[in-house]
């Protein structure tokens, strides 16, 4: 058998396809242990045995001979062969633990879920918009759904290759964000517009004292209220004054009183300014509001 496996080649069965397959040979690609050109969808026994990988297809899940279906009886695991690759992928040493996790929460698992049916179904999934590439025409050619399920595969690839560049940029910010916390202010100010959050949180943010962030963004300056924990990510410690909500421009210097206002969020998270200084003066202006003692901070 050996012998006639084809190097970086993919085998997957055909007619419709899924997210997770499509998910599981875009990593592959993007891992370099495929070639585009050698993907093959089929059921035939013959053609998938020449396959060096085989996903969601041939009622076999062992990482050890690169084959990773998960419809079989013995197989009680709740992964599909998405969530399959990706620990085949982690497990060879090709991602760390955390860049395994990161795709896993926000992509991977969930499309294992939706593929064995763990999901509610409610929203619209990135699994419902892989689906969308299958042909309309029920009677679509073997050659028409190969070329849409190469257009997913293409898309999925795009999409993964972003979240992992976004992944090892923040990774690389990381280092920024610890120092402006060691610096241990009521805020934090970055001269630089990065990623901060989840940096913020894996370093024990969530015990930090600052309440703020003053960054740059694109000309102008934000100051942004922190999250309580990396859970609720949608709440904040402190909210920005109620008077401010909603205001753009002149409204809002008129209330704040800082000739630099430019915008304040109505749901009172983030608000918008011209300068650093006038960012660090609402700033200022939203802690005595509130009574906070910021000592020598500002």
């Amino acid at each position: 058998m050996e012998n006639k496996i084809i190097k970086k080649s993919f085998g997957t069965h055909d007619g419709s396809f899924h997210a997770d397959e499509v998910c599981a040979c875009a990593m592959l690609l993007l891992y370099e242990l495929i070639d585009r050109d050698k993907i093959h969808r089929s059921r035939d026994h013959t053609t998938l045995e020449q396959c060096e990988y085989v996903c969601d297809v041939g009622g076999i899940y062992s990482p050890k001979h690169k084959r990773f279906d998960h419809h079989q009886k013995d197989y009680n695991g709740e992964l599909a062969s998405a969530g399959m690759v990706l620990l085949y992928l982690k497990n060879q040493g090709l991602m760390d633990q955390k860049l395994f996790d990161s795709l896993n929460h926000s992509l991977i698992k969930n499309v294992d879920a939706h593929d064995i049916g763990k999901t509610e179904g409610k929203g619209y999934s990135f699994s419902q918009i892989i689906a969308n590439f299958i042909p309309i025409d029920y009677n679509a050619s073997s050659k028409e759904r190969l070329a849409a399920f190469l257009k997913a595969v293409d898309f999925t690839y795009s999409h993964l290759k972003r979240m992992q560049d976004r992944f090892f940029y923040a990774q690389k910010c990381s280092s920024k964000v610890k120092k402006v916390m060691d610096v241990q202010k009521k805020y934090l100010l970055f001269e630089d517009s990065i990623p901060w959050m989840d940096a913020f949180f894996e370093l024990g943010g969530e015990s930090h004292r600052a309440l703020f962030v003053v960054m740059p963004t694109q000309g102008h300056w934000k100051l942004r209220g922190i999250p309580p924990d990396s859970n609720s990510r949608m709440k904040i410690r402190l909210p920005l004054p109620f008077e401010w909500a909603g205001l753009h421009n002149n409204d809002l210097k008129k209330v704040s009183k800082i000739p630099g206002a430019i915008f304040c969020h109505k749901g009172r998270f983030i608000s918008i300014w011209e300068t650093k200084e006038d960012a660090l003066k609402a700033l200022k202006y939203v802690l005595n509001k509130a009574g906070v003692d910021y000592g020598n901070d500002l």
